[in-house]
């Protein structure tokens, strides 16, 4: 439990099914670093709207501390892969790790058989087969996206009740229940990140950024930036102007320090690779495209797959996708059901594509 109306509304929905609900919140914070999180779904007062909310529906709630390896496989996650010229999706990460990973330990030790959430998405569980990932309801809610990474055992275990609803639906339910958190405003962004600026949120962590150069598609050098970590694939602010046309981050190299600019048309991609594929079906029974999401807010295109080795496919959308970026998730749809996903890598080798000029190696 969040504290937020869905997790509330989802919690109350089981109760009224015949479940026996606890509730549970993970405090994802050291106690000294709690007022950096004041505002957030895993800050105090958020433990408080959880705790209150659990009395009104008269279920038992307990806090876990999650701190420390919320700090080492989310945290930890997010800034190794700005070092590496990737953007990381943390939620994707806190899903599989902590809320279907380590919570289950702490679940079973309270009695739970399984662990609920307030997503938006559906989970069968068919006798004698495998769990089927479905999208939620709401198209503008739904969060099957970032659920892609969970593994069978995991969705075994996993129960989604908003699955079937919309957004203003849930909140009706919380209106007409009386709940305090009827009308609280949902949690958009990265939840431990204040005030929406990752880059500060780095900068206060110690983090060191990488500086180098800006280059164009043809190896030119353009100017300085102070580091890699302040930029991501289609990014249009901070870049050097001058060009007559709008520049567009279109690849990064942290080998080298290199941010690749280009044009508008330099972004669309029409092939990409995927790696740590996680399969929710047998990939050999493929025959059709599929469908494919390469951001939580893109609304999905067909593609055609090919398999790969050791965990890897080939993507080739029937339409160039935009800004397709190395780090972010790529989920696999047939119709509204999830059928695998795994992590963009780049569409081709940057050090081959951008080769780097002489003159800048002095």
């Amino acid at each position: 439990m969040s504290g937020g109306v869905d997790s509330s509304v989802a919690a109350w929905l089981l109760k009224e099914q015949g479940w026996e609900v606890i509730g549970v919140t993970m405090k994802l914070w050291p106690q000294d670093c709690m007022s950096r999180a004041e505002d957030k779904c895993c800050g105090p007062q958020a433990i408080a709207d959880a705790r209150s909310v659990a009395h009104a529906l008269g279920i038992p709630h307990f806090v876990i501390d999650e701190a420390v390896p919320f700090e080492k496989l989310v945290i930890d996650y997010f800034a190794e892969e700005y070092r590496a010229g990737r953007t990381p999706n943390p939620c994707v990460m806190c899903n599989e790790k902590l809320k279907f990973g380590n919570l289950w330990d702490k679940a079973t030790a309270l009695g739970a058989s399984y662990i609920a959430t307030g997503h938006y998405a559906s989970v069968e569980h068919p006798e004698n087969a495998a769990p089927i990932l479905r999208k939620g309801l709401d198209p503008k809610k739904d969060q099957s996206y970032f659920l892609f990474s969970l593994r069978g055992t995991q969705l075994s275990r996993a129960l989604f009740p908003l699955g079937a609803l919309t957004k203003e639906e849930i909140r009706s339910i919380a209106r007409r229940l009386g709940l305090k958190v009827a009308d609280k405003e949902d949690s958009q962004e990265i939840c431990f990140v204040p005030g929406k600026d990752y880059k500060a949120f780095l900068k206060d962590r110690g983090e060191i950024f990488h500086a180098g150069g800006f280059y164009d598609t043809m190896g030119n050098y353009l100017g300085p930036h102070e580091g890699i970590e302040l930029f991501t694939i289609g990014q249009r602010k901070g870049l050097p102007g001058g060009a007559g046309s709008a520049r567009y981050v279109i690849d990064i190299d942290a080998e080298n320090g290199r941010v690749i600019l280009g044009g508008e048309a330099d972004l669309l991609c029409d092939e990409f690779s995927v790696g740590r594929v996680n399969w929710h079906i047998d990939p050999a029974t493929i025959t059709h495209p599929i469908t494919v999401k390469v951001r939580h807010g893109h609304h999905g295109d067909t593609a055609t797959l090919t398999l790969g080795t050791d965990e890897t496919a080939l993507l080739r959308p029937t339409e160039p996708l935009r800004a397709v970026t190395p780090g972010q998730a790529a989920v696999f749809y047939d119709g509204d059901r999830v059928i695998g996903g795994g992590w963009i890598a780049r569409r081709t080798k940057v050090q081959a594509r951008h080769p780097l000029p002489e003159t800048a190696l002095a």
